[in-house]
């Protein structure tokens, strides 16, 4: 039988990681939401904004725990810094990999495989960063960023990972606390901007019906570029706060990733912003869960056989309400 205490560690640490699945996911629910498209470069965003707050740190020279009102200045930099890389990679994918093939009305197989492409484009360009530096002789200049470039990096967290509360063995840190407030808080954001704002009506408008949208004068190519840019801005964020509760990262990270956030936007109805995030808190206690009764090793196996009976009994996701017909 499980202890008490065991069962309460796995369920928030499952919170926690379920946060941040959630948070990942919402760029894969709001671009399927407004195109239809799996945007499967969504990945390597999340990767590339992970490595804008790796560096960050790095050029603050921020030291592992050192605390004080500078470790939060710090944070809040090297969250500026993932949220604006990665809206930037997101409107660059969506520049370079779908806008041509949207004004050319190409079939949703020819973006999937545009988006693949860019996926692998984007994770190999930060994997051959060392060599790219070399070639323009900036590897001495560049050298703590750019190596070593095929394996993991270290994030310094300059926030103290102190224990807020320890009762009979169930223990919360502060780390852990500050990932799941904040990624609760983006996401409660990021649905009130769609709902209550005049471009979030306009996103939810195309979603809805895009003729009927440009009849009313929302501009189409706008609302694609606001939907990406969201969906990078969260990738970013989710990015720090992963790098808070891992504390690494590496060129190929969005891959696995990548696919727990997008199977956590189909648990919980892709096209749904609320169902990101009940599908992220889902998949996020359902490994935990899974890795108790079965070992680490078969984490993977229980969250993906979780997605195929949800997708059984109920192809739409657990609310499977889409974006266009969000309440108002």
């Amino acid at each position: 039988m499980v202890p008490l205490s065991t069962f309460l560690n796995l369920t928030f640490t499952g919170l926690v990681v379920g946060a941040i699945y959630g948070l990942f996911a919402l760029g894969y629910t709001l671009v399927y939401g407004v195109l239809r498209l799996i945007n499967f470069a969504h990945s390597e965003v999340f990767m590339w904004g992970s490595f804008a707050a790796v560096w960050m740190m790095t050029l603050l020279n921020a030291r592992a725990g050192s605390g004080g009102p500078a470790a939060v200045l710090y944070l809040l930099l090297a969250l500026l810094a993932a949220m604006a890389v990665s809206g930037a990679v997101a409107l660059l994918v969506e520049r370079v990999a779908y806008r041509r093939l949207r004004e050319k009305k190409s079939p949703p197989l020819v973006a999937l495989i545009s988006a693949i492409g860019a996926s692998f484009m984007l994770s190999e360009i930060m994997g051959l960063r060392d060599r790219i530096a070399g070639w323009l002789n900036l590897d001495g200049v560049l050298g703590d960023y750019v190596r070593p470039a095929r394996e993991n990096t270290q994030f310094v967290n300059p926030l103290p990972n102190a224990t807020l509360l320890d009762v009979g063995g169930f223990q919360v840190r502060s780390t852990q606390l500050i990932v799941l407030v904040a990624a609760l808080a983006m996401m409660i954001a990021l649905e009130q901007f769609v709902r209550r704002s005049r471009l979030g009506r306009g996103v939810r408008a195309v979603s809805q019906d895009a003729e009927a949208a440009a009849l009313m004068g929302v501009d189409q190519k706008r609302v694609v570029q606001l939907t990406f840019l969201l969906g990078g801005l969260m990738a970013g964020a989710a990015a720090l706060l992963y790098l808070m509760h891992i504390g690494v990262t590496r060129y190929n990270v969005g891959f696995i990733l990548g696919i727990k956030a997008f199977t956590a936007a189909v648990l919980g109805g892709i096209g749904n912003i609320r169902g990101a995030l009940l599908g992220g808190l889902v998949l996020g206690l359902a490994e935990n869960y899974g890795s108790q009764l079965f070992g680490s090793a078969w984490k993977d196996v229980v969250s993906f056989l979780l997605l195929v009976v949800v997708l059984l009994f109920r192809p739409t996701g657990l609310l499977g309400e889409s974006l266009g017909k969000a309440r108002a």
